[in-house]
């Protein structure tokens, strides 16, 4: 994982590339990868001159559909993910894998339980 790098550094690329420098050259004389002072010039010339934030992005494209899923689920509680990702598909032209679906629901607080299977002379045993 890269390192990061300070705002001072990308202002003095940015200023350097909008002075007339290549975005490569610019990287070269600041000592950072082109591919990195690149990157930073043409976001900059759609506007972002900040770094963005780190990590993962935040949101889901199931989270448009929360609502419709939750139904899902309580309408029928032994559901399958399959059946899901299948009705989602068909009725909300959403294509979702299966883990990302299953994942979406575990942050939620939905989780599958399975029972194990009993034995039939168990069943009397109250």
């Amino acid at each position: 994982m890269g390192r990061a790098l300070s705002s001072g550094l990308r202002s003095r690329v940015l200023k350097a590339a909008s002075e007339g420098s290549s975005a490569r050259s610019a990287g070269i004389r600041f000592g950072i990868l082109a591919a990195t002072a690149i990157r930073w010039v043409s976001r900059a010339r759609d506007g972002e001159l900040e770094a963005r934030l780190p990590g993962r992005r935040r949101g889901s494209r199931l989270d448009a559909h929360e609502d419709f899923i939750v139904e899902m689920v309580e309408d029928r509680r032994d559901i399958t993910l399959n059946e899901m990702v299948v009705r989602l598909s068909e009725e909300r032209g959403i294509q979702i894998v299966r883990s990302a679906l299953s994942a979406w629901l575990r942050a939620r607080g939905f989780t599958f339980e399975k029972r194990p299977h009993m034995h039939w002379s168990r069943n009397n045993l109250a």
